[in-house]
């Protein structure tokens, strides 16, 4: 029977996946009671079923919520693409003229 040379495995430094944080976090809002009567803002980037989605939120939530209002992701723009810094930097301002209370941002698959 031949000899086998021994087995050598390489060394490798530990690397923790997620890596150190590129932000300070906050606190968050507290969320809100209810619904009822508060204005939601629909942001989306146009990439997958919100002309389809948004339609049946709104429909459902104004079902559950009385008087609640929808600022539509129109008024926005698409969040997602070459106008994104321009359009994200300009939505604070929206959001206080629309006096939006909550935010539904982007529908994904």
């Amino acid at each position: 029977m031949t000899a086998r040379p021994p087995v050598t495995e390489g060394v490798y430094g530990v690397v923790w996946p997620l890596g150190r944080s590129a932000y300070d976090t906050r606190a968050t809002n507290p969320r809100l009671p209810d619904l009822s009567g508060k204005t939601i803002a629909e942001v989306w980037d146009y990439l997958f079923r919100g002309e389809e989605i948004f339609p049946i939120l709104r429909e459902k939530l104004a079902a559950r919520f009385p008087g609640v209002k929808f600022v539509g992701y129109d008024v926005f723009g698409n969040v997602h693409g070459p106008q994104q810094r321009n359009l994200v930097a300009r939505a604070p301002e929206l959001l206080r003229q629309h006096k939006v209370d909550a935010v539904i941002s982007a529908i994904g698959a």
